[in-house]
């Protein structure tokens, strides 16, 4: 099954769940929040080994799409050199937009500390920030960049009808490693199938995929 075969309903797929939505923005609130207090020491202690280990600002800030196409700006913790974006030209082939993969294995702009943090994923976690501020959820697909974006066909454009995730079905399902289209797919799938016992099973499987560092780089 592909992207092009799932068809999001409005009505049915979102207005028809509008009490687990609110049940899911309090969730986010909650435990962003925690998680937020708990994690404070970590966050010292990764900014200033960044800061050590490379010139630069801690914190990486970057436009992305969210719900409804609406910009907003995401904060992970910096995994670059700080002149990254100039040394690489995103190359998006819109006739084969469904193949793209944006993450590389090889990528020499990543530094020393930044690798460490993608393969576990700790770089992500200043976005308990943008979840406690509206702008995310916990779960849901992840907010693409615009330069990606402005190439969706229609059916990819389903994605954008809520709010992007930290982490999603997508990311349980090979993190870094699929294809924009199978990423699509599984989003598309998600938000079909949208529960909070499914967001419950994506965070818990999303904790034991960290652990195990698959498919993250």
């Amino acid at each position: 099954m592909k992207a092009k075969d799932i068809k999001i309903d409005r009505k049915r797929d979102i207005q028809s769940k509008q009490i687990q939505f609110i049940i899911k923005r309090i969730m986010d609130i909650i435990l962003s929040l925690i998680g937020i207090l708990i994690l404070i020491p970590l966050y010292l202690g990764i900014i200033i080994w960044i800061k050590l280990d490379s010139k630069g600002p801690a914190i990486f800030k970057q436009v992305r799409i969210g719900k409804d196409n609406v910009p907003f700006v995401i904060y992970k913790f910096r995994t670059m050199i700080i002149d990254a974006e100039s040394r690489k030209e995103l190359a998006v082939d819109s006739e084969n937009i469904e193949n793209f993969v944006f993450q590389s294995k090889n990528d020499n702009r990543i530094t020393k500390v930044g690798a460490f943090l993608r393969t576990t994923s700790l770089d992500e976690i200043p976005q308990l920030f943008n979840v406690l501020i509206g702008n995310m959820s916990l779960v849901g697909p992840r907010p693409e960049i615009p330069d990606v974006v402005k190439f969706y066909p229609d059916q990819y454009k389903q994605r954008l009808i809520v709010l992007p995730g930290i982490t999603g079905l997508a990311q349980v399902s090979g993190r870094g490693e699929i294809e924009l289209g199978k990423t699509i797919y599984y989003d598309l799938r998600y938000i079909k199938n949208f529960s909070i016992w499914l967001d419950i099973k994506i965070l818990f499987n999303t904790v034991l995929n960290v652990f195990k560092r698959e498919g993250a780089f």
